[in-house]
């Protein structure tokens, strides 16, 4: 999976504090296999947001775009209304799952308004700016990032278990 980390933070743009939840996140997707072609730090503008996640997205040399920041009620997180600006489709289970597991964790994880979706053959998902949630949240997505992924590139994401080139989907068992 080519896949961008995008941190959103006003202080780490201007070097005013490292972007620490970046690096989180990067490691996390390099451990599934992922490799990470672009880090961008941007200041917490929605246009510019927009303009970053349109750039890698259009670019088709993201197939991942994972943000972190900008998901909370400060005046400036416009990071939720930014990507849906540009997302084709949503993905509200990615974001109900992510919100569900941030609740076990935090009763604040409510006034978390991160967003899924995706735009063109791109996933899109933002996680919170806390390098604590974003492990917890990357658990979550973890296991369906792959088959999310080959769904876009429109590969047969079942295909490692097909037997004679028929794909065996693992939630439809064949008749006996």
């Amino acid at each position: 999976m080519r896949t961008a980390v995008v941190t959103i933070s006003d202080r780490s743009f201007r070097g005013e504090r490292p972007d620490v939840s970046g690096p989180v996140l990067k490691t996390l997707v390099e451990g599934e296999g992922a490799e990470v072609i672009d880090e961008v730090v941007v200041p917490d503008d929605r246009v510019l947001i927009a303009r970053t996640l349109v750039r890698l997205a259009d670019a088709r040399s993201c197939e991942l775009i994972l943000t972190t920041g900008g998901t909370g009620l400060s005046p400036r997180d416009t990071t939720p209304e930014a990507t849906r600006q540009v997302i084709e489709k949503e993905l509200p289970g990615l974001e109900l799952a992510l919100h569900q597991e941030s609740l076990r964790h935090t009763p604040f994880a409510m006034l978390s308004r991160a967003v899924a979706g995706v735009r063109g053959r791109t996933l899109i998902i933002n996680f919170p700016g806390s390098p604590n949630a974003v492990k917890e949240c990357f658990a979550v997505v973890q296991p369906v990032l792959s088959h999310a992924v080959k769904l876009l590139r429109d590969e047969d994401p079942y295909a490692i278990h097909s037997q004679n080139g028929e794909a065996e989907h693992p939630h439809v068992r064949a008749a006996a």
